[in-house]
Order: structure tokens, then C-alpha cells, then sequence
């Protein structure tokens, strides 16, 4: 038996305007807000305001902290007002998001997603990273995607332009990991399905990816902000949903193992997840050998101000023993791949990128 969970969505800039039927189809008549602290400034008035005159109670809101801790998670799970929720409103960018879904392991609620930042696919993914409280990994969790996402074009071009930026880095890695991760072939539907849309992943990021992130850093909600807003919420998210299955895992490879082997290594300075997502994608790409992709992606990356090289991302070669141990705990290095990991071939790999990086400066 297989189940595959895809997220509902509306996307525009009266995209608020839908909730009332969307939660009248779902029997909703008490919700919860859940967010970071901007993120519900920005988006839960447009939220009130839709309920106006409905007979849905919103029971209050709740700042959910700063990362998708076991402690932050723990805090939503024994919330007497999340519990006495019919349905929770997670709002914000994919730590917060994350933490609400993980609680709703749990609590069994009906969750709707209000992505305020495009900084990856999480707001309709049914997978959730987890953070330890010293901001090093802990691993992923397996909740429910969220029945319905509401996609505000405007909410998400009036916030902070890094977030956006290191969106369009981190759903880079989407058409690259899942290509590479399949690339043994011998895919049944629900995977071979993955594989057809993630090939739909990276060209509306180039195509796009220029002008919407200059339209963000204007403030101004555009068709192009709208395009990559689609593209890192529903493409890669739907992708992530199909390639991430009990009985196989394709959703991400050797960008997301640079990743998050790099969350343990102690470093001056923060660096967004697609910021350093970005960064991996060239070490995949080196690490298959494809150096037709190499050139796009590094150059499209040199482009937008993304990673090109280890320094932007805060490393140098001496971590890179430290970054392969580390990637041996990764799901990624388990399943993530068609063939076992080479240490070898991964410090490798990162050489080449990070030298082919240098070239491009």
C-alpha cells in the first residue's frame, strides 16, 4: 500500500480571501496562529480579516521561538490552546513551519501553510528537519504535508530579499539531487512521477530568478516573484512528497549532505540553508562530473550573489575531513544516492567545486 499526500494551495495576493471556504470544507471552526514574530505582524491581520463575520473563533496566537528545536516543538504540543485548535495556521518561513507540523505528529490537527518567506519547500512538504538546540542537525521528521497552503505573492515580496535569495538556492538542488539520486533507473510510478516534475524544477529559476529577486529587494509583487513562489513551494515541494517514501528516498542527495554535514561545524558568522544548499549543488554536480551543469549552475549562482566558493559559505579545505564524518550521519549519505558515498570522491568533489568557484572571481 503507498499513500502520497499533496497539498491544496491558492496563490495570489487575495489568497486570504479563500480561507473561509477552505476551512468550511474542512469543518474548521477554531484555529490556532502559529509563527515567527514577523511573520504573524505580517501575515495573520489579512487572516483575521478574513474570518471577519464567519463563526471561526481564532483562539490566539503563539510566537513559536526561533528553530525547529524539540523544545519549540514540545512548547505547541502542550499549548492548551493548540490541543483545544481544530486546525493550526503555520506561518512563516521553514523553521516555523517545521515545528508546527512536527507538533502536529502529535496533536492530529488539520494544518494550513502560510508561507511569509520563499526560503524552501516546506510549507507543503509531509518531511521536516529537526534542529538540535546548538543549531546543528538533529534529523528529519515524517509529518503530514499540510492540507492547504495559501501562497501570498505580496506578504512574501515585502520581506527580507535573503530569504528569497537563498530560496532560489535551495531549489537548485531539487532537479539535480533527484536526477542524480534515480539516475539507477528501475523507478516504479510514484517515483517516476517525482522524476517528471522535478525536472520542471530549475528552469523557471533561471528564467525567473533575476528579475523576482530584484522585484523583492524593490518591495513590489510581480509575475516573476509569483513564478519562483510556485516554483519553491509547490514544484519542489510536490517533488519532495513523491521521492520521499517509506521504501525509498530520493528527495535529496549530495547538496543536502554538504548541507547539513556543514551544521556541525563551529564557524564564524550564519549562513541561510539555501545559501549553503546553493553551495552543495556545485559539489553534486562535481562529484557526477557534469561540467556542463557545473558552468550554468556556478555561473547563474555568480549571478544572483549565491555561493561559488567555500569562503562565501564561511569553510576553507582544512574542514573538509571534518565535512565528510559528518555527512556519514546524514540521510542523504544512507539513501540519498544510486551508489555507496566515497569519502574520497566527496572531498574531492568539494576541491573541484570550490576551485571552479575560485576561477569565476
Amino acid at each position: 500500500m503507498r499513500t502520497v499526500e499533496l497539498s491544496n494551495y491558492t496563490i495570489g495576493d487575495d489568497c486570504f480571501d479563500a480561507i473561509p471556504e477552505v476551512l468550511a470544507l474542512h469543518e474548521v471552526k477554531r484555529v490556532m496562529l502559529i509563527g515567527g514574530e514577523r511573520a504573524l505582524a505580517a501575515a495573520a491581520p489579512g487572516i483575521k480579516a478574513s474570518l471577519a463575520g464567519t463563526d471561526v473563533e481564532i483562539l490566539g496566537r503563539h510566537v513559536y521561538g526561533k528553530n525547529s528545536t524539540r523544545e519549540n516543538i514540545a512548547k505547541i504540543v502542550n499549548s492548551p490552546l493548540a490541543q483545544s485548535a481544530d486546525a493550526l495556521f503555520a506561518i512563516g518561513g521553514g523553521k516555523a513551519i517545521d515545528t508546527v507540523k512536527t507538533a502536529n505528529i502529535e496533536l492530529n490537527k488539520k494544518v494550513f501553510s502560510v508561507p511569509t518567506i520563499c526560503s524552501n519547500c516546506s510549507a507543503g512538504t509531509a518531511i521536516a528537519v529537526v534542529y538540535n538546540a546548538d543549531g546543528s542537525l538533529e534529523g528529519y521528521s515524517y509529518p503530514h504535508c499540510p492540507d492547504h497552503i495559501f501562497i501570498n505573492p505580496a506578504i512574501i515580496a515585502a520581506a527580507p530579499a535573503e530569504y528569497f535569495w537563498a530560496g532560489i538556492g535551495d531549489a537548485l538542488s531539487k532537479q539535480p539531487e533527484v536526477e542524480y539520486a534515480t539516475s539507477a533507473g528501475n523507478l516504479e510510478h510514484t517515483a517516476a512521477l517525482g522524476l517528471a516534475l522535478a525536472h520542471t524544477c530549475s528552469e523557471p529559476l533561471f528564467a525567473y530568478g533575476e528579475q523576482g529577486l530584484k522585484d523583492v529587494r524593490a518591495k513590489v509583487s510581480s509575475e516573476a516573484v509569483r513564478q519562483i513562489a510556485l516554483d519553491i513551494v509547490v514544484n519542489t515541494g510536490y517533488v519532495s512528497n513523491l521521492t520521499n517514501q517509506t521504501d525509498f528516498y530520493y528527495n535529496s542527495s549530495v547538496a543536502h549532505a554538504f548541507y547539513n554535514a556543514s551544521c556541525s561545524i563551529d564557524r564564524p558568522g550564519s549562513y541561510l540553508h539555501g545559501e549553503v544548499v546553493s553551495f552543495g549543488v556545485l559539489v553534486l554536480l562535481a562529484y557526477i562530473g557534469d561540467e556542463e551543469n557545473l558552468a550554468r549552475y556556478a555561473a547563474f549562482n555568480k549571478k544572483l550573489g549565491l555561493p561559488v566558493t567555500l569562503e562565501a559559505v564561511g569553510l576553507d579545505e582544512s574542514f573538509i575531513p571534518a565535512l565528510c564524518e559528518a555527512a556519514h550521519a546524514t540521510n542523504e549519505w544512507r539513501q540519498g544516492n544510486p551508489e555507496p558515498f566515497s569519502d574520497g570522491r566527496f572531498a574531492q568533489a568539494i576541491k573541484d567545486a570550490d576551485a571552479f568557484g575560485k576561477r569565476l572571481n
